[in-house]
């Protein structure tokens, strides 16, 4: 049977507040916890219409509603469409960015060393990254009684999927209360957003299972760090040896260690001028104590969905200045391309995606509808 989308929106929020509480929902609780923006009136009305068609039920003549198998269904299978066409939109660009992603590392290694050798001065690359990711979305799904597994979908679309082993049992009512207490509470946060009192907040809406919040939260924080981490490749450092001003024994030691250590880079990883994306810092400019010697020039290059990354050539100051600026401008625009190019996982790795996304639906699938049943002749036997 198909309801309105007001009814639909009213029997959602009937069904999410008893999965948090357990207790009969009335026209004054959703009015109160909910962005409808309808009157007591007018909601106690749909929920009569509501339970004329078997969705809900009155318990008692003083309290309010509770879900029906119908509704419970109704829920259900609504929830899985949902699901269902948020995986088709995101797969094919998941299915390209994995691609792309497997091969990055060994294209800006690659990339480093050309850069060397066609300007004979040392370089760094560093591959893409998206810094400020944002929780769109995010799905725990039981794999067996103690490992479940995380699902994180970014404002940017990227999937990020990752193995969670609890200490204790978990089962599927479980799963689903604490999938709408998380949502409810992280989406369209960053992790920099997520504070105390979003913590508190949370833990107070998982009730039983906040034992589960400090391991869910962790795994949540450690995937998405994890997608915003960085690696720099270096190359042509023994090039600074063909500059008599650069080839003093102590400051070329110096240049050498902080080239192949990497860690002070980062201070180089800025965005560049907005009209060009080119930083020039010359001698005493730059922010590296060792690069004081030294000329560096970056350019910041841009992906799809936010992703930057940057590339730099060091070397005296006296170097080809407008040669470097082009070779860099052109670098830009080669990496772009690689990476808009649409190429398509191989058949064997694509099949792998799908039955894995095919098997993991069926299990949550078949998982629900056992605890929806279980949990509704439980509450039939009670009122009996």
């Amino acid at each position: 049977m198909e309801l309105n989308e007001r009814k639909e929106k009213i029997l959602d929020a009937i069904i999410r507040n008893y999965l948090e509480t357990g207790e009969p929902v009335g026209s004054r609780t959703i009015s109160k916890n909910s962005d409808l923006n309808l009157s007591s009136a007018t909601i106690r009305n749909e929920m009569s219409d509501l339970e004329e068609d078997g969705f809900i039920v009155q318990p008692h003549t003083s309290s309010g509603r509770i879900p029906t198998d119908k509704g419970y269904r109704f829920y259900v299978d609504h929830m899985l469409k949902q699901i269902d066409e948020r995986e088709k939109k995101v797969s094919e660009r998941e299915e390209l960015i994995i691609e792309k992603m497997d091969k990055v590392d060994a294209m800006m290694e690659n990339m480093a060393k050309v850069l060397a050798n066609n300007t004979n001065y040392a370089t760094m690359v560093t591959t893409p990254k998206s810094m400020g990711n944002k929780i769109k979305f995010v799905q725990l799904s039981l794999l067996e009684d103690k490992q479940l597994l995380l699902t994180v979908v970014s404002d940017k679309n990227r999937v990020i999927n990752k193995i969670l082993d609890v200490e204790e049992d978990v089962n599927q009512e479980m799963i689903v209360r604490l999938n709408v207490a998380m949502n409810t509470a992280l989406a369209g946060l960053s992790l920099e957003e997520i504070n105390l009192g979003v913590i508190t907040a949370l833990t107070k809406q998982a009730g039983k299972m906040e034992h589960l919040v400090n391991e869910v939260m962790q795994a949540i924080t450690e995937a998405i760090a994890t997608e915003e981490q960085m690696k720099i490749y270096t190359s042509g450092a023994t090039n600074i040896f063909k500059y008599p001003e650069l080839s003093d024994k102590e400051r070329a030691s110096k240049l050498l260690t902080t080239l192949e250590e990497k860690s002070q880079l980062t201070e180089l990883v800025k965005d560049g001028d907005d009209s060009t994306g080119i930083q020039v810092y010359i001698g005493s400019e730059t922010p590296i104590q060792e690069m004081k010697d030294c000329s560096v020039v970056t350019a910041t290059y841009e992906l799809e969905d936010g992703f930057k990354g940057t590339i730099g050539i060091i070397g005296p100051k006296r170097m080809d200045y407008e040669r470097v600026v082009e070779t860099l401008r052109d670098v830009k625009e080669q990496i772009k391309d690689s990476f808009e190019s649409k190429t398509a996982l191989n058949k064997q790795a694509r099949k792998a995606l799908e039955d894995k996304t095919k098997k993991a639906i069926e299990q949550i699938t078949e998982s629900t509808n056992e605890v929806i049943d279980d949990s509704v002749e439980k509450g039939a036997s009670e009122n009996e």
